[in-house]
């Protein structure tokens, strides 16, 4: 058998199984590379090159992958969605994109694609992501599809880390190796348990006298996020120079981006030893309720201003907190009351 070099070759590894195609997004290849087939294959795919059939969801896929949306992506997140781009492809690639607009019909499909990946309920859901990602841009900006036929597929993964927190020994340590920007930000989410998006959201036209006021993302507005401005909250706040209509901004004192500030800081954590740590930013809500807590903030409050289960507020207080310091808490809190 004769090895040759053909330019562009790309190859897809799906359950245990390796495809070939003579690039990619390209046909597939038939035979095994060096075999006269898949030589033959290549020279006609190569002799026969031209736009993906606009008709298939093929041609979607390039599309988004060629698309600013994918490209101001983070570079890892580029790596893996491009990996899980290649199997949709190979899966759905030849179906005609109209028949995503019968959701009736096309769900039972793309939930049994997901089944494939059902003993690893994680990849299944991200498999899903990158999926109806795709999707939501054949709907907009390509008019291709009147709507997005994966939303309302329910994720196979369930698991809440809402009592998982930062200790403020971990927060210290991030902070004394990075960025005071890194620094404001992890500091500002431990004091208000605001999600990363709305975090990144916030303006100092959001700050009023007592408050902190802001429409919330998840809720598409409709919802507005309220933070008491404790002792603590203040002095952060204080500390933080006004460089954007933003309260917090990045070195080059812009507004962050939240991709640019999750691989951001997923390098922080790496430069300060945390990086086998399982902890995400997404956990610094936790330790924002016991830094209301200890401001004086009932348990049924706090639940309130978290969207939380008050059992979950409590559990966390117990925990973190601890009786005595809670009862300290308690204690001052009536002092300052007098």
């Amino acid at each position: 058998m004769v090895t040759l070099e053909l330019k562009g070759v790309h190859r897809v590894r799906v359950k245990g199984r390796t495809y070939w195609y003579a690039w990619r997004g390209g046909p597939r290849l038939k035979g095994e590379p060096g075999t006269p087939e898949f030589v033959a294959s290549y020279n006609e795919a190569v002799a026969d090159h031209r736009a993906p059939d606009a008709t298939r969801f093929r041609s979607v896929i390039l599309a988004y992958r060629a698309s600013a949306d994918f490209q101001k992506l983070a570079e890892s997140t580029r790596r893996q969605w491009s990996r899980w781009l290649d199997r949709i492809d190979e899966h759905f690639g030849e179906l005609r994109t109209a028949q995503f607009d019968r959701a009736e019909k096309i769900r039972p499909i793309i939930r049994k694609w997901r089944s494939t990946y059902a003993d690893r309920p994680r990849t299944a859901d991200y498999a899903m992501q990158v999926l109806s990602r795709v999707l939501s841009y054949a709907v907009d900006p390509m008019g291709k599809i009147a709507a997005n036929p994966a939303e309302g597929i329910k994720q196979l993964y369930t698991s809440s880390r809402a009592e998982i927190i930062w200790t403020d020994e971990e927060i210290t340590a991030l902070k004394a190796s990075n960025s005071e920007e890194i620094g404001h930000a992890v500091d500002l989410a431990a004091h208000t348990g605001l999600r990363l998006g709305d975090l990144l959201r916030v303006s100092w036209s959001h700050i009023g006298e007592h408050e902190i006021t802001l429409p919330t993302g998840k809720s598409s507005g409709k919802r507005h996020a309220v933070i008491p401005l404790y002792d603590d909250l203040r002095e952060i706040l204080s500390r933080i120079p006004r460089r954007a209509t933003t309260v917090l901004t990045s070195s080059k004192n812009r507004p962050w981006t939240t991709d640019g500030f999750g691989s951001s800081f997923n390098k922080a954590k790496a430069r300060a030893g945390l990086a086998d740590r399982d902890l995400h930013f997404h956990d610094l809500r936790g330790t924002a309720a016991t830094k209301f807590y200890k401001a004086g903030l009932s348990e049924r409050v706090i639940a309130e201003i978290m969207g939380w289960e008050e059992q979950s507020v409590s559990r966390i207080i117990r925990r973190y907190v601890g009786r005595a310091a809670a009862t300290r808490a308690a204690i001052e809190q009536l002092a300052k009351g007098k």
